[in-house]
């Protein structure tokens, strides 16, 4: 029997009742649309990526990815989703930042505590090792150290001398410091054969989306960067206000170590790292802005 057509011969796209608008409360707005659709409808040069939203209050979102289902008598149904930014967030340029943070303790040096070299506040007792200005401008010849061997400063031949030992038995190859050897002194247990510690570490994890390439460029030059604000220059207001900012000792407290992008509709989705130390990262080795 043949197919008896009535109604609408769906010869261009019908968009069909019920489609949504979702907003992620950071600016990012998606939706899904369905259209009903004959079967030699073009179906190519519909879904274009990048080509606005149907509905005219909505155009800014644009399309992101479809899917066909082949049903009977003929039709066919189109579902595509788009994706824009709400033009009240930053005038539609960039979404705020969704981030959130990871807390907690990893292994590091023990000579980059900062109670290793110079007393640090809120640690007990003297520095763990010192300074060779602390016992006289040279660490003592250790006893319980091992012999190393250095070059003479008289003969510049090689020679076997006693390492040196500053603080808590922290043995080191030369009275002036050089290699540190460990703790040597059984005496405190505590810090006995150990070369490490746990330091504490702040990571944050955020995602953003940028309407343009410009702003993706801008952020790539930013990376290995450290700041004492909230944000890395107008555009890039990364840590929420919930985090912590400033600087320490060292530097300033937030660094941005790292940058992962992919292209989203016709948004940018930046997925980026950023670590802090309550220290700080030191300018001779990190750009602080």
């Amino acid at each position: 029997m043949a197919i008896v057509t009535n109604g609408n011969p769906l010869t261009t796209a019908l968009l069909q009742p019920g489609w949504t608008v979702v907003a992620d409360g950071f600016g990012l707005n998606t939706s899904t649309t369905v259209y009903k659709v004959d079967t030699t409808f073009d179906i190519d040069a519909f879904v274009v990526k990048g080509s606005a939203h149907p509905d005219a209050a909505y155009s800014y979102l644009k399309l992101d990815k479809w899917k066909v289902s082949w049903d009977t008598l003929d039709i066919a149904t189109l579902t595509v989703d788009y994706v824009g930014i709400d033009p009240t967030f930053n005038d539609g340029h960039r979404t705020n930042p969704n981030t959130s943070s990871a807390n907690g303790l990893t292994a590091e040096n023990i000579t980059s505590h900062p109670n290793f070299f110079t007393a640090a506040s809120g640690y007990g007792g003297t520095p763990l090792a010192g300074l060779p200005g602390d016992f006289s401008g040279a660490y003592n010849d250790s006893t319980l150290g091992p012999l190393v061997t250095v070059i003479s400063a008289t003969t510049g031949k090689p020679v076997v001398v006693p390492s040196c030992e500053g603080n808590y038995g922290a043995c080191f190859e030369t009275g002036q410091g050089g290699r540190f050897i460990g703790f040597v002194d059984p005496a405190y247990p505590d810090v006995y054969g150990k070369t490490q510690y746990l330091a504490r570490t702040t990571t944050y994890s955020g995602v953003c989306y940028y309407d343009d390439a410009s702003f993706v460029q801008a952020l790539y030059l930013l990376l290995g960067k450290a700041t004492a604000t909230n944000e890395w220059g107008a555009s890039f207001p990364l840590i929420p206000a919930w985090g912590p900012i400033g600087s320490g000792t060292n530097g300033n407290q937030n660094l941005l170590s790292q940058i992962n992008v992919e292209e989203y509709g016709s948004l940018f989705k930046v997925m980026y790292e950023i670590r802090y130390s309550v220290e700080g990262w030191p300018p001779d080795v990190y750009i602080n802005i």
